[in-house]
């Protein structure tokens, strides 16, 4: 499957190919905590499909579980997660963070890893209130439902 996408700013922009049997979702604290919540939906790039069409990432080089080095990219204008891949310029797999692509409806997770993880309470999400859009909050940071 073809794939595009960007940053939220739109100063880096991709596309690559992708096989939509290969989503998943990550649970590990790394993730968590470069994402900024409670997991992370990657897909897998066909090796060498991945290109730039808009725009240089910054990239961040983290140590896995595994002691190998990987680099972590992201909008130094918007801060927005790219993808993660292997340090350097041969053909690669490229893992792009879905949430960052136009086609991300379409993707859907199959695998889940790391789940030891996981963050407990999210088995009750289908559970907790839902709004349509954000609520207004008052100064005391509660909110009335819409």
């Amino acid at each position: 499957m073809q794939v595009d996408g960007s940053c939220h700013c739109g100063k880096v922009k991709y596309e690559a190919e992708v096989n939509p049997a290969h989503v998943v979702v990550c649970h590990c604290t790394d993730c968590q905590a470069l994402s900024g919540t409670a997991f992370r939906v990657v897909v897998a790039t066909t090796p060498g499909t991945f290109r730039l069409t808009r725009g240089e990432p910054k990239t961040y080089v983290k140590i896995g579980a595994s002691g190998k080095p990987r680099e972590q990219t992201f909008c130094g204008e918007c801060g927005s997660p790219i993808y993660s891949a292997p340090p350097g310029q041969q053909p690669k797999v490229v893992s792009l963070r879905v949430g960052t692509l136009t086609q991300r409806a379409k993707l859907i997770p199959s695998h889940q890893f790391w789940f030891r993880s996981s963050l407990p309470w999210l088995p009750q999400l289908a559970s907790v209130d839902k709004f349509s859009t954000q609520p207004v909050f008052d100064a005391n940071g509660g909110f009335v439902p819409d």
